[in-house]
Formats: structure tokens, C-alpha cells, sequence
């Protein structure tokens, strides 16, 4: 049985650690638009009441067009919290399954001591941004949209950045702590460098440091395809907690 309680609080901080350029509400579906970045989880309608379930076709064909504007697709993201008429219409309609992301928690007081550096956060936007898109590999033309995503997040958000002399960032993560909550978002280990542990030393030290400032519990969102990242997790006593995945007509 899911908590959907828990799922409605990890649902709203997720939203305030990696936030939309643009929010809009219609009704209680929450759709969020990005023009600086394609990430689906900034460009996507996010149904939050089960029971709100009227007129679907028409708001979604509003949408549409909202979409279209922003030259992104028309994405739903299901989430438990997605009515089950509007789950049937898509199934009806053909709409393809784009892909499935796990939900995880943590409690931080079952957190290892002696795994991990301490390392602090460093403060500098720019800089890490080059670094996770060095680490990433991504697209430069990235970098004024992710910087503009980080400056937007409210909550305290620790930018951490594991580097070496000669090779430059090796990993970086970013920890977003929410009053008793912190979330791990950007996780990423250079190619060069990966099944040398640096991913469980990054991972551990962003979340001492977000244990420091009285976060209790950690959450992360991974993709179910990205099995090394979610045995990186497991291992550090995350466990599931619910699932969703991107919804797109398939005329598109």
C-alpha cells in the first residue's frame, strides 16, 4: 500500500529542489515549463489530486498548445497521485510509456560514520555547473538553463564537487535540504573514474553535511533503468518508496 501522504510531501519538495521556470495550475494538475532546459521534470503536467478527474481531453489539448509554445512535447508525469480516469484515457488513447524513475528514501540516522570524506560545499554556482556538465558530458549549451535552475532553488542547496590534480571534477552531487528533509539531485561520476568508489564517497558527504544542518531523512529520484545508480542508493540504505514514469500522445 503506498502512503500517498508521503507521496504528496516528497512530490512538493521535489518540486521546490528542482524548480520550474514557469508554474501554472489548472485545478489541481500542476504544469511546469522550463524554455532553459529540457529536463522532463521541469516540462511536464503533474496531476496532485486523484480525484480531480474532469474534463480531460480539453485540458489536456489546452495544455497542448501551452506546451507547443514552449517547443517542448506534451508530457504527464504519472505519479500514485495521477486519477485513475486520467490513467484509462491515456491507455486508451495509445499514449507511450516514456520510461519509469523510482522513488527513494533514507533515514539519516542509520548513516555509516566512516564512509565517505568530509568535504564542504562549495558556494559557486558557475563552477559547479562546469563541472557537472564536464562530468555529465552534456551539451555546453546547457549551462545558462542549469544555472538559472540552481540560482532558482530556494531551500539551502550544499553544490558539492570532488576534484583531482591534473583531471579536474571527478564527481559532483547536489544536496537540497528542506527542514527535515534533504534530496540528492545531479549525482555524477566522470566516465574516467567510475568503480573507484567515488560515488558513495560524494553521496556520503553531502548527506553528513545535510545531517549537520538537522535533516533527518534523504530522498532521490532514479531512473529504473540506471542500475549501477540504484545499487549506488541501495547500498546506502535507501529503499523504495514509489514509482513514476512520462506519459506522451503517440502522435507526437
Amino acid at each position: 500500500m503506498i502512503d500517498l501522504a508521503k507521496v504528496r510531501r516528497l512530490e512538493a519538495v521535489g518540486f521546490r529542489a528542482w524548480p520550474a521556470a514557469t508554474v501554472l495550475y489548472d485545478g489541481s494538475w500542476l504544469c511546469r515549463l522550463t524554455a532553459g532546459h529540457p529536463s522532463r521534470r521541469l516540462n511536464s503536467i503533474n496531476p496532485l489530486d486523484p480525484s480531480d478527474y474532469r474534463d480531460i481531453a480539453i485540458r489536456l489539448e489546452k495544455a497542448a498548445k501551452r506546451f507547443a509554445d514552449y517547443g517542448r512535447p506534451l508530457l504527464v508525469r504519472q505519479t500514485p497521485l495521477t486519477p485513475p480516469q486520467l490513467i484509462a484515457f491515456m491507455d486508451d488513447a495509445g499514449w507511450m510509456d516514456m520510461g519509469r524513475t523510482v522513488v527513494m528514501m533514507a533515514d539519516l540516522a542509520t548513516l555509516p560514520r566512516d564512509e565517505g570524506l568530509d568535504h564542504l560545499p562549495s558556494r559557486d554556482v558557475g563552477r559547479f555547473v562546469d563541472a557537472r556538465l564536464r562530468v555529465s558530458g552534456d551539451d555546453p549549451a546547457l549551462k545558462p538553463g542549469l544555472t538559472e535552475i540552481i540560482n532558482a532553488i530556494k531551500p539551502e542547496a550544499g553544490l558539492f564537487i570532488f576534484e583531482e590534480p591534473g583531471f579536474g571534477p571527478t564527481a559532483v552531487t547536489i544536496a537540497v535540504q528542506d527542514n527535515d528533509l534533504v534530496g540528492i539531485l545531479q549525482l555524477g561520476v566522470a566516465e574516467e573514474r567510475r568503480g573507484q568508489g567515488l560515488g558513495t564517497g560524494i553521496l556520503h558527504a553531502s548527506l553528513r553535511w545535510a545531517k549537520l544542518k538537522g535533516a533527518r531523512h534523504a530522498w532521490v529520484q532514479v531512473e529504473a533503468n540506471n542500475t549501477a545508480a540504484l545499487a549506488l542508493y541501495r547500498r546506502a540504505g535507501f529503499q523504495d518508496v514509489y514509482e513514476y514514469s512520462y506519459r506522451e500522445p503517440a502522435s507526437v
